[in-house]
């Protein structure tokens, strides 16, 4: 799976971080800033709670997105 923060969007609540901290990363103002991630493997769930957490919404994720590894 594949995210995108949009990093205007972001208020620096970091309860993405807050609720999954295997997925987002925020800097020591709160924000998150990672622009464009893949979601480790098995932190699905996670990933998804990290972001219906988010007031602003400043964060997508691609469900139908499938990555391969080469």
């Amino acid at each position: 799976m594949k995210g995108s923060v949009d990093e205007g969007l972001c208020m620096g609540h970091g309860m993405c971080a807050a609720l999954a901290p295997g997925v987002y990363e925020v800097s020591e103002l709160g924000t998150n800033e990672m622009g464009d991630f893949e979601v480790p493997p098995g932190a699905e769930a996670a990933a998804r709670r990290g972001a219906r957490a988010c007031p602003e919404r400043a964060i997508v994720l691609d469900e139908n997105e499938n990555v391969s590894v080469a």
